[in-house]
């Protein structure tokens, strides 16, 4: 029993290259008292102007096939010169191509409406973006806006990007999702951007788009403030659906989103402040939520975190993680609040996650998870994994610390918690509150973590005082 605590359990610190964390203690005031009212009063949902400009008016037909790009490019030109107002999209079937919002602007896609989103890549120019927390230029997201402010995205209206095994996702280079050998994939525009941000070429010389296979996001707001995504049902995106980057005050509510393409992540807050992900169903191809920001030298050279971030009420079905911080990640996150979720899937992994390796690097602390429900995981319930990818390959701290989960129960997972730090960069101040992790199939695994404490956790009913 010893030599298998003292395998899973290695509280070793080296000094190869790392710089150690300091450990942060946990304070007596309770931060779901003191903080999250705090970041919670802050973020405000944009509000507009009672003025209605229908895509109708502008030339757009609802048959499905006649592009409706320039009518509504029209009708947000209208809106935002009148000061502000809702571009509405009417019941029907409306096809398009790139939509790039401007201030002040609600595009609402009403009850019965569906804005389908074409397959023709011309109809995508390129924009300043980025793609997996690296800068460039490269095809406009679907709906897209660039330092922007009170923007919107609202109704009970479709968005469908119509990526399938055909369009955009065998880009991916996956046979399952339709690529086929010869065929064109991103694997060398992938490896080409991250050799332009080692070196670094600039920015505006990273030139990718139309000829190249690097798919875009749905819904990107870039360096936008006040910002609202509501009710929308967006299904088959080419890979992350709501993306915004760099931006502050964003409020996403009660949208769902139902896609299980490569690398469909539900929603990604990437370098955010001050943002509320809640009361939304995410049943994805990958990460339900993963918050980032940015890879590797983009990370570290724009050195923006995500933080203030909270996600309640939300459901989460299948994906890789439910709750995910990382993996790009470079930028740091910090506090985050996330209370009442209800996670489960069999063909859900984990719960709740963390991607982090020694390429990437970054802080990630003040992580706070209360009142989570999970059914069923086919992995662990809580993953902390600095052997992502990379693993120990690269000069950078991975750093987690004052990681706390309370109120937590689980009826059936494989495996209750997964925390593997590295050799020289441990994990550090783990809390599990009143957590119920059910019966499990198989043992914990906890290599490198400093200063783990469990109060009241139980396994298979039994109450415990350590993880095997």
């Amino acid at each position: 029993m010893q030599n298998r605590r003292d395998f899973i359990v290695n509280f070793a610190i080296g000094a190869a290259g790392f710089a150690i964390a300091p450990r942060i203690a946990f304070g007596q005031s309770d931060p779901w008292t003191t903080e999250y009212p705090k970041v919670l009063a802050r973020i405000k949902p944009p509000k507009f102007p009672k003025r209605d400009f229908s895509i109708l008016k502008y030339g757009a037909k609802a048959d499905g096939k006649t592009l409706a790009t320039d009518a509504i490019a029209k009708a947000i030109a209208a809106a935002n010169k009148a000061g502000g107002g809702r571009v509405i999209v009417p019941a029907g079937e409306f096809l398009t191509g790139a939509i790039h919002l401007k201030s002040n602007v609600n595009l609402h896609v009403a009850k019965g409406a569906t804005l389908k989103f074409t397959t023709d890549t011309k109809a995508y120019p390129n924009v300043f973006s980025r793609w997996e927390g690296m800068e460039l230029m490269n095809f406009s997201p679907f709906i897209y806006a660039y330092e922007q402010r009170n923007i919107a995205v609202t109704g009970e209206g479709t968005l469908d990007g119509q990526a399938d095994n055909i369009h955009w996702w065998p880009w991916k280079g996956n046979t399952r999702d339709g690529w086929v050998q010869g065929a064109p994939r991103q694997h060398g525009d992938r490896d080409q951007l991250h050799k332009m941000m080692a070196v670094p070429v600039p920015v505006t010389e990273r030139v990718f788009g139309e000829g190249h296979y690097l798919r875009p996001q749905f819904i990107q707001p870039y360096k936008c403030k006040n910002i609202l995504i509501e009710g929308v049902t967006i299904l088959r995106s080419p890979m992350w659906e709501v993306h915004p980057v760099l931006c502050e005050n964003v409020t996403v509510r009660r949208i769902r989103v139902e896609t299980h393409g490569p690398n469909n992540d539900g929603c990604n807050p990437e370098s955010c402040k001050d943002v509320l992900i809640d009361e939304c169903y995410f049943d994805t191809g990958d990460d339900c939520i993963a918050i980032k920001s940015g890879r590797n030298e983009d990370g570290r050279r724009l050195n923006t975190p995500s933080e203030n971030i909270i996600i309640r009420n939300c459901i989460m079905k299948e994906g890789h993680g439910g709750i995910t911080l990382g993996s790009e990640i470079s930028g740091g996150v910090r506090n985050v609040f996330a209370i009442g979720n209800k996670l489960d899937s069999p063909d859900l992994w984990t719960a709740l996650r963390v991607k982090n390796n020694a390429s990437r690097g970054g802080v990630l602390e003040n992580i706070f998870l209360k009142d989570t429900t999970v059914g069923t995981v086919s992995r662990s319930v809580i993953e902390v994994d600095f052997n992502y990818e990379e693993g120990a390959k690269g000069g950078h701290t991975p750093v987690v610390r004052n990681y706390v989960v309370e109120n937590l129960t689980c009826l059936t997972p494989n495996m209750a918690v997964d925390l593997q730090g590295l050799d020289n960069a441990p994990i550090y101040d783990v809390k599990l509150i009143n957590c119920d992790f059910g019966t499990v199939k198989k043992p914990s695994i906890i290599k490198n973590v400093k200063n783990l404490k469990l109060q009241r956790v139980k396994v298979a009913g039994k109450q415990v005082t350590e993880l095997t």
